[in-house]
């Protein structure tokens, strides 16, 4: 379903409506696409991250503060 912003302004309800019969919504603003609206899994948190990146510093024995604190200390130039 496409939508215009104006529709998503003014009939919130129907977009409702679409989302609980699992359809995905394409929101255009001057008839571009710019949003796309989709139903909401309620599963779909309990899924493991595929991510590359993600616990990328899972094995690191440093805890965060320290890190942290490492990264916030002040700089000391020597001339």
């Amino acid at each position: 379903m496409t939508v215009s912003a104006k529709d998503l302004r003014f009939k919130i309800s129907m977009l409702f409506d679409a989302l609980s019969k699992k359809e995905d919504i394409i929101i255009t603003y001057r008839n571009k696409p710019k949003a796309k609206l989709i139903p909401y899994d309620g599963n779909s948190s309990n899924k493991e991250k595929s991510d590359a990146l993600f616990g990328l510093w899972k094995d690191r024995d440093d805890d965060v503060d320290t890190i942290v604190r490492e990264l916030r200390k002040g700089r000391s130039f020597d001339i």
